[in-house]
């Protein structure tokens, strides 16, 4: 998460900085989360939108893919889907 001195007035920039495999989630790291975009709102404290991301985490909108490899898999083939996942944040783990 990066905030500017615009917060909370306008969102926070949130990243990945490990490659991600997720319907919602730029090849950048970047995440497609409509409260971070033009649903943002003052009111949204960290903790809202740290669980905003964790529900799109374990709930992908594929949707509103950012990535449509993964949101085509996650919708068509959840077992392929799970094996990526994994074995991209396994060699997250290894990655130098």
């Amino acid at each position: 998460l990066q905030f500017t001195e615009d917060y909370p007035n306008k969102p926070p920039t949130v990243r990945f900085v490990s490659r991600m495999f997720h319907p919602n989630i730029y090849a950048d790291g970047s995440i497609c989360l409509d409260i971070l975009q033009n649903q943002w709102s003052p009111i949204y404290d960290v903790a809202a939108i740290l669980t905003s991301i964790q529900s799109l985490l374990c709930d992908p909108n594929p949707n509103s893919p950012a990535n449509s490899e993964a949101a085509r898999m996650f919708s068509e083939n959840k077992r392929e889907y799970n094996r990526r996942v994994r074995e991209i944040v396994e060699q997250s783990w290894t990655a130098d």
